[in-house]
């Protein structure tokens, strides 16, 4: 379990704490070198890195060609990078990894405030399925501008009873700038065959 002070030293100050807490718990991971590969309905399970550059070495062998999501927060890897060597340690930094994904899930979520002309406890579990998704509406939701606080924007309480979002699954978004998305590009569906000597497991 991830320390609350860890979380309030390190979360964006945009977005209210008790929302990045229930944020991490419910998408994120315990583990800060967390790499989680998905192609598709696959999961690619290769060695679990030992050390933050084993973690930077085996994203950018995977980001651009399969789904890849990293650290606590499980961090879009390839969001707004266009070279695989622009990655860091800093993804697989705890405190660095809080603060980046929760910005960006502040801006998914006050997008989806925006759309739905309201805020509370059902706009953050449709934030989450899109988080996990990378899709709100038919469109890139990180590469979607940010629409700033909504009007009557409240902060998400703790106390509401976590939901299972019917249909959603892990997913993300790998090599992807923000004014060029492409649905069908990497990050959404990817066929790995091509990659000798990869397995891939159902």
């Amino acid at each position: 379990m991830i320390e609350a002070p860890l979380i309030h030293q390190c979360a964006d100050p945009q977005i209210e704490i008790a929302t990045v807490e229930r944020f991490i718990a419910e998408a994120g991971s315990d583990n800060p070198l967390s790499v989680t590969i998905t192609s598709g309905d696959r999961i690619i399970l290769p060695q679990v890195p030992q050390d933050a550059d084993d973690a930077v070495r085996l994203i950018q062998r995977f980001v651009g060609q399969a789904t890849v999501r990293v650290g606590l927060t499980q961090y879009p890897a390839g969001y707004g990078v266009t070279d695989a060597k622009e990655i860091s340690t800093d993804l697989v930094d705890a405190c660095q990894n809080i603060r980046m994904g929760s910005k960006l899930f502040g801006k998914v979520y006050r997008i989806v405030a925006h759309a739905r002309g309201e805020a509370g406890p059902g706009t953050f579990r449709e934030a989450l399925a899109a988080w996990r998704t990378g899709i709100f509406q038919d469109a890139y939701v990180f590469g979607e501008a940010d629409p700033g606080p909504h009007s009557d924007e409240e902060d998400v309480s703790p106390e509401d009873p976590p939901e299972t979002i019917a249909g959603s699954e892990p997913d993300g978004v790998t090599s992807l700038s923000e004014q060029n998305f492409d649905p069908y590009a990497a990050g959404i569906r990817v066929d790995l065959s091509t990659l000798k000597g990869q397995k891939t497991y159902e």
